[in-house]
C-alpha cells in the first residue's frame, strides 16, 4: 500500500459528484513553476477528452508565486472540469512523491502525469485514453516535441523492455492505470533523478505493457541547466549504481570519460 504525503487542501471545487467511467485525472506536479504554469493548464483545459478531473500538486514552493497562480486559474476554469484541486504538500517531498499524492487523490482510473512546465496538444488525452481501451494497456505514451531552449524530436518509440537494458527513451508524461501504479509501488524519490526510468523499470518488472502512439502529442520545454550534460555526467555514477542495484537486469554502460568534461 502506497501511502501519500499530508497535504493541505487548498482549494477544490466538484461539478459532478458522481465520476464518469471515461474521466480522465490529469496530475499536475507543481515547484517553483509559476512563470510556465498557466501555459501547461491552458493546454490542459483545451483538451478535446470532454471528461477531466484536475489535480495540481505543489511540492512546498517558495521562489515564487506557484499558489497564487494555480488558485487564480482554477477559480477561473473550474467549470471545465468534473472536479479540481489544489494541494500542498505539508513538507517538500520531491517530485517522485508529488506524483503519487496526485494519484492517491484522483477520481479517475487512469491518470495524466505532467509537469508543471509542460504541455499536451488538444488531442493528446484522448488518443492515450483510446489507446488503452483498446490496447488493454497499463499506460500510453506518445512521441515528444522539445521546445523552449531547444527544438527538437524525442527519442520515444514502441514498447520494447529489451530497450530500457540501456537507457530510458520513454518519458513520464503519459496516461498509466491507477491499478498498475499502485501495483509497481508507485513512483521512487532517487537521488539525481532518473524516477521516470526507474518507473518504467518496475513496469517491465511487474508484467506491464505500455502502448504508444505514434504521434506528436506532448511538448517537453527545455530550459535553464536542468538538462546540461555537465549535470548529469556528474550524478551518473551514483544513478549508474543505484538503479543496477533497484533493477541488476539493466545493461547501463559507464559513462565515458570524455563525457564527464
Amino acid at each position: 500500500m502506497i501511502k501519500p504525503p499530508a497535504v493541505d487542501i487548498l482549494f477544490r471545487q466538484a461539478q459532478d459528484p458522481n465520476p464518469p467511467p471515461d474521466l480522465v485525472t490529469v496530475a499536475v506536479s507543481l515547484y517553483n513553476y509559476a512563470h510556465f504554469l498557466p501555459d501547461c493548464l491552458n493546454s490542459i483545459r483545451a483538451q478535446r477528452h470532454p471528461k477531466l478531473e484536475l489535480v495540481v500538486v505543489d511540492d512546498v514552493s517558495t521562489r515564487d508565486d506557484s499558489i497564487g497562480v494555480a488558485l487564480t486559474w482554477l477559480q477561473a476554469n473550474a467549470e471545465r472540469f468534473v472536479r479540481v484541486s489544489l494541494l500542498r504538500h505539508r513538507r517538500n517531498q520531491g517530485l517522485a512523491q508529488a506524483r503519487n499524492t496526485g494519484f492517491a487523490h484522483a477520481l479517475g482510473s487512469h491518470v495524466f502525469v505532467i509537469d508543471a512546465d509542460n504541455e499536451i496538444y488538444p488531442r493528446a488525452i484522448g488518443r492515450l485514453h483510446q489507446a488503452i481501451a483498446t490496447s488493454g494497456a497499463g499506460a500510453a505514451y506518445t512521441q515528444l516535441e522539445l521546445f523552449g531552449n531547444k527544438q527538437a524530436l524525442g527519442a520515444a518509440d514502441v514498447w520494447q523492455p529489451q530497450w530500457l537494458r540501456q537507457g530510458n527513451y520513454i518519458d513520464a508524461m503519459a496516461l498509466v492505470s491507477r491499478s498498475a501504479w499502485q501495483d509497481v509501488g508507485g513512483y521512487t524519490h532517487i537521488d539525481g533523478g532518473w524516477e521516470d526510468y526507474d518507473f518504467w523499470c518496475k513496469f517491465v518488472e511487474q508484467g506491464y505493457v505500455a502502448a504508444f502512439v505514434p504521434e506528436i502529442l506532448c511538448r517537453y520545454r527545455i530550459h535553464g541547466t536542468s538538462m546540461l550534460r555537465t549535470e548529469t555526467a556528474r550524478s551518473y555514477d551514483a544513478l549508474f549504481i543505484e538503479m543496477t542495484l533497484r533493477h541488476p537486469w539493466l545493461k547501463l554502460a559507464p559513462i565515458a570519460a570524455e563525457d564527464r568534461a
